[in-house]
Parts: C-alpha cells; structure tokens; sequence
C-alpha cells in the first residue's frame, strides 16, 4: 500500500464517521441500516479492520452518498471559471458535484410582464436571491416582491416571470437541468 493509499483509507473512514455524525446516527443506527455489526462499523470507522469494497457500496447507500463521493480525492480544480454571456447580461458557473445544475449571476432591468400570458412554464426547480435591489416574482396568479438578501424557491412547471421594482436588481440564481433547459429554449423563441 502506498502513502497515498493510506492517505484515502483514513479519508473514507473520517468520511463515513463524519456522514454518520451528520446525520445524528449512533454506530448502531448505521449499522442496522447498512446491515453490518455495530462492532464492525465502529473498527471500520477507527481503522481496525480493512474496508471491503462490497461494505463500502453498503455504507455509501445507508448514509445515501455514492461511492464515488465517498472515495472522491480530486481537489484540483475547486476554482470554477464564469461563462459570460454579454448578450443577456449573466455569467454562469457549471456545479461539478451535480452535473447539470448551474449557478447563474444576473442583472435585470426591465419590470416583469403586464400579463400572465407571457408567463412560462417548463419541467425543474429553481432557487435564487436577490443581490442587489428588488424582483418581482410573478409565479401563476401571484406577484412576489423578493428583497435584497432574500431568497425564492419555486417549481418551474408553475407558469413564471421575473422583472424589477423600479430599477437594476442583480440576482443568483441555481438552476436544476430541466430548469437550465427551459430557460435556455426561452431564449431562442
């Protein structure tokens, strides 16, 4: 075994202490949910018996995780460069751990539209805070003032709009994939 095999075995072990913690598990909560002794778990966890590949694929589904997650070491790129898109005024941050989900940084000028007609609906989630300045929000019936520092969360299939109180307001927001792809569709109408 080399140092740096070493180094991912005490990693994994912390890990899997660390999920179970989190979750407010005892050792034989996990146990019970990984199926394995809690006499087990506890020498895994303290690195007194070698960890099985087959205990491993258990424990990551118990503590509902991946394995990859759990035996993840690539640290390398933890800088994420924007892509800028000048025509629609945002910059966007692809989110590594869950492919598909982007975090995207927008300035608005115009209000939201006049009438729910204009309003789209398509499959996703999104969740975004105001920076800066104030949104309006028009979610099915609903018109939403969200302020600066606070925070929506919403399904995307609920028919949505968003525009400005008065002035620029500047949002994040983080998209799920079917949200990105609804968005994106919207802009090539």
């Amino acid at each position: 075994m080399t140092q740096e095999d070493g180094d991912l075995d005490s990693l994994v072990r912390k890990r899997i202490r660390a999920l179970r913690v989190a979750q407010g598990w005892s050792l034989d909560e996990l146990a019970t949910r990984a199926r394995i002794s809690p006499s087990s778990l506890s020498r895994i966890e303290n690195g007194q018996r070698r960890l099985a590949l087959d205990q491993l694929v258990t424990l990551s589904r118990a503590l509902d995780t991946s394995l990859d997650r759990l035996v993840e070491t690539d640290t390398d790129d933890v800088i994420v460069s924007p892509m800028i898109d000048g025509a629609h005024g945002t910059m966007r941050w692809p989110i590594k751990a869950e492919p598909g989900m982007t975090v995207m940084r927008q300035r608005m000028t115009p209000p939201p539209p006049d009438t729910t007609a204009s309003l789209r609906a398509h499959s996703g989630r999104e969740w975004l805070v105001v920076l800066s300045g104030t949104a309006i929000l028009l979610l099915g019936n609903r018109r939403i003032r969200v302020e600066t520092n606070q925070a929506a969360e919403f399904p995307t299939m609920l028919p949505h709009a968003i525009g400005t109180a008065g002035g620029p307001c500047e949002i994040l927001g983080i998209f799920d994939r079917e949200a990105r792809r609804g968005h994106n569709a919207d802009k090539k109408a």
